[in-house]
């Protein structure tokens, strides 16, 4: 396993990690959960990603007791969660206001509650997981710095940000003399760029943005195997437990969506370069992510201990990306933003 730094922090995670996104504490049993986690610790896995929406919170709920359970040493892991849409455990629905958001109220309780979920101390990582333009940004920093300060979160980031909000939770932290956020989590992939290589471009030298990565494989396109524009039986858009009107959707995309066309072509034209390389095109587009030098970790989700064993096997395919045929996927994908340099002299 590789471990990278965290931004400009001097907290290493591995360059995989293992997030529970509609999979544990939802449509994958407790016991697949503890060996998917178990597996992914065994092959150098630090770095373990939740969040308090995740399965109503039962996603922190069975990493806990996964952590519990195997007896890992807290210092051998890092662990993250995200806060904002909240769980609206209030007797009285019409009262769910305050369960949402990033107000002071809600950091403070909701990380009260995710704790208490996880069973643990603290978080490694605490992310505000959507901007809340409701909130003045005075207040949510000084709610992440005070979560920070009193031991129950080490670092704070962004989730979803656009690169003004993040500039400006920034310039409210030092205006405040706090701490500003270290991490941003975006959506990258090979067909989702702009964002992390052009947007966000300013912010890595200015503030050592860090990214932890999710969505690598575009909900499995980047895989391949979709690539004869069917939906494959045992893939999770056919899982009997994922919701109808989802499944139904995505399946739609396959019916003349140009988007969904434009990506299946990118798709099939990494078939040849995988082939060449004697990896798979799963392999392909996580070894392409780790290329950017940014990204310091890559958001996984696995349902069975196979996913994350091949997941790994990316770090192989890492090593056999020359400049040459990095180049060759930008030809292929055709869609690697064009950055002003004046725009950000």
């Amino acid at each position: 396993m590789e471990y990278r730094l965290l931004g400009r922090t001097g907290l290493y995670v591995s360059v995989i990690s293992l997030g529970g996104w509609l999979t544990y504490g939802g449509h994958v049993a407790e016991e697949k959960t503890f060996e998917c986690m178990k597996t992914a610790y065994d092959h150098g896995i630090n770095f373990f990603d939740s969040a308090e929406a995740y399965a109503a919170g039962e996603s922190e709920v069975v990493m806990g007791k996964a952590i519990k359970k195997y007896g890992w040493k807290r210092p051998d892991l890092v662990i993250s969660t995200k806060l904002y849409w909240g769980q609206h455990n209030s007797s009285h629905p019409e009262r769910i206001q305050n369960s949402v958001g990033l107000s002071r109220k809600h950091l403070i309780e909701g990380m009260n509650a995710s704790l208490e979920r996880l069973g643990l101390d603290y978080v490694d990582i605490v992310y505000a997981h959507r901007p809340d333009r409701l909130t003045p940004m005075e207040e949510t920093v000084r709610a992440f710095n005070y979560l920070i300060n009193k031991g129950q979160a080490l670092y704070w980031g962004t989730s979803m940000w656009s690169a003004v909000e993040i500039a400006d939770a920034w310039r409210v932290a030092d205006k405040l003399g706090l701490i500003g956020p270290v991490v941003e989590q975006p959506e990258y992939n090979l067909l989702s760029r702009e964002k992390v290589e052009k947007e966000y471009y300013e912010l890595y030298e200015r503030y050592g943005l860090g990214l932890t990565v999710f969505s690598p494989l575009k909900l499995g396109i980047l895989t391949g195997k979709y690539n004869d524009s069917t939906i494959p039986e045992g893939s999770r858009f056919s899982a009997e437990n994922t919701s109808q009107k989802f499944i139904d959707a995505y399946r739609a995309k396959f019916q003349g969506d140009p988007e969904m066309e434009k990506n299946l072509r990118i798709s099939k034209g990494l078939v040849p370069i995988a082939k060449d390389l004697g990896v798979t095109q799963g392999s392909l587009a996580l070894a392409w992510i780790m290329k950017n030098k940014n990204v310091s970790s890559i958001i996984t989700g696995a349902s069975r201990p196979e996913q994350i064993v091949e997941n790994v096997k990316a770090l192989e395919a890492f090593h056999k990306l020359t400049p040459e045929i990095m180049d060759k996927i930008d030809e292929i994908a055709g869609n690697k933003p064009t950055i002003d340099s004046r725009r950000f002299a």
